[in-house]
């Protein structure tokens, strides 16, 4: 079965190492990216590519993408870790379709983000799902679908890697099933979906006067190998990389008050109890009883 594959991130490169030990599958072509401002988790996928003797695209030209594509005659794509929507030109060139992936319960969850969006909101757990594409976002027919817990400490990278090992998995499955044509679809209740939207820098910051619980969820949900929740200190911008939410019995306290240093680890007054910031860039450590 003739394949050829898109994508930039690390989780595309664990996918491509599947297909490429996989006995039906013959890479016929990449397209990828030499570079990235956008995905904190960008990957260089052209050494796999040259070890598999396969030819690779990176322009950025999508009439010449589909000419590329249409040129190396792939029986599906695979288009896992690309954050631009393909366009109907591209999708129709494989006669078994294009195969996505969306890290979310669908059709619950589409859109950007979500990773982020599942821990920011304290979700209990969410879905590998591989699914066929099409012009919309993230609203095909279901491949492939399994459930993945959230843990309560579970962070990004705790989480990416989760997804990514299940998808390994599936994936497996779903290349012996689409070259025994043996392959089910289920198509997307489109009643019961939302969209998350894209995340902003704002939605990174820290406002101490929400509670330790949601500070804590966000902070996990910004953990490497995205770029990391922020506060300001001293007119300077400090990330801040993992944290517990501690009790309190401090009363009548303003939010972002500093209630104890004790070597690397500094509590913070919330809105509601406190938290325990236990890995973070400050240049200097603030002082018990100063604010954040």
């Amino acid at each position: 079965m003739r394949i050829a594959f898109i994508g930039c991130v690390e989780f595309s490169a664990a996918l491509l190492e599947v297909l490429l030990d996989h006995p039906d599958a013959e890479l016929v072509g990449l397209v990828t990216r030499t570079d990235s401002t956008i995905n904190a988790d960008f990957r260089d996928l052209r050494p796999l590519a040259q070890q598999a003797a396969c030819p690779v695209f990176t322009g950025n030209d999508i009439t010449e993408m589909t000419i590329w594509l249409r040129e190396h005659r792939p029986d599906v794509i695979f288009c896992f870790g690309w954050s631009h929507l393909l366009p109907a030109e591209i999708l129709a060139i494989p006669p078994l379709g294009v195969m996505g992936y969306h890290p979310a319960a669908l059709p619950q969850n589409r859109g950007r983000h979500p990773i982020i969006w599942a821990l920011a909101l304290g979700l209990k757990d969410t879905a590998s799902t591989f699914f066929l594409m099409n012009e919309s976002a993230d609203s095909g027919d279901i491949l492939s679908q399994q459930t993945v817990n959230i843990a309560p400490n579970d962070n990004a990278g705790d989480l990416y890697h989760k997804l990514m090992n299940i998808a390994r998995s599936q994936l497996t499955i779903l290349i012996s099933a689409l070259a025994a044509n043996t392959i089910q679809r289920t198509p997307q209740n489109h009643s019961a979906t939302n969209y998350w939207r894209k995340r902003s820098t704002a939605d990174g910051r820290i406002d101490w006067r929400m509670s330790a619980h949601t500070i804590h969820n966000l902070i996990r949900a910004l953990a490497r190998p995205y770029p990391g929740a922020q506060c300001e200190h001293n007119g300077h911008t400090v990330t801040l990389w993992r944290a517990c939410p501690v009790h309190t019995d401090s009363v009548n306290l303003e939010p972002g008050k500093v209630l104890s240093v004790d070597g690397n680890f500094i509590t913070v007054k919330c809105g509601e109890a406190a938290i325990k910031l236990l890995e973070h860039d400050f240049r200097t450590l603030p002082q018990e009883g100063h604010y954040l």
